[in-house]
């Protein structure tokens, strides 16, 4: 018999049975976001790690809406959550540098969806051989670093993250720069001017 210590889910085992409401539902307050792992807030939607993760890293996207399914938010609610998902993959990759991902929400519980009352997307960091003999034979996966730890690497990398100009911010600027440089460079025609053939009277052949 092989032992696997798991001790963060203990927490689980316990208070499986006193969830009330939804996991997603955040308060407005940020007094206890350490304790429920939400590491960004934004205008529409959070970020937050997954407490029984398939790799580490695993992260949630969700809105605040309480909604089931991607067509019932508004368009820029939608926006906001592939802005956090285009974020959240910027501070994985400078942190704990996977090789892929599975980017996806599941729809319906026939989908696997384990709170299918509140969307949410799941982002998973794989590695090549992430998937060995413990999870295929022994259906266990093994989680080489402990939430907490993760959860302030990751946090700060996202105070850092969200003090850069992202990579859509930069393409902006260099095109609003070459516009300007090519408006200066365009040269201008005094008023009154005329070509050298109208002031000669000739026409060009």
């Amino acid at each position: 018999m092989h032992v696997i210590w798991a001790p963060w889910r203990m927490t689980y085992v316990k208070d499986a049975r006193k969830l009330a409401g939804c996991i997603f539902c955040l308060k407005r307050t940020t007094r206890r976001d350490a304790a429920r792992l939400v590491l960004h807030r934004g205008q529409h939607g959070f970020v937050i790690m997954n407490r029984y993760p398939y790799n580490s890293g695993h992260l949630l996207i969700a809105p605040y809406a309480h909604v089931k399914s991607l067509e019932l938010l508004p368009a820029d609610c939608a926006l906001d959550l592939i802005r956090m998902t285009n974020l959240s993959i910027r501070v994985l990759q400078q942190t704990i540098k996977p090789e892929g991902f599975n980017v996806g929400f599941n729809l319906g519980q026939v989908s696997g969806a384990g709170i299918e009352a509140h969307l949410h997307l799941h982002l998973v960091p794989r590695w090549n051989g992430d998937t060995n003999f413990m999870s295929l034979l022994a259906e266990t996966r093994v989680i080489p670093e402990h939430l907490q730890a993760t959860y302030r690497k990751l946090r700060t990398a996202f105070r850092l993250a969200l003090n850069e100009p992202s990579p859509a911010a930069g393409l902006r600027r260099m095109h609003a720069a070459g516009a300007g440089a090519r408006q200066r460079t365009r040269p201008k025609r005094r008023r009154g001017s005329k070509s050298p053939a109208r002031r000669s009277g000739k026409t060009p052949s």
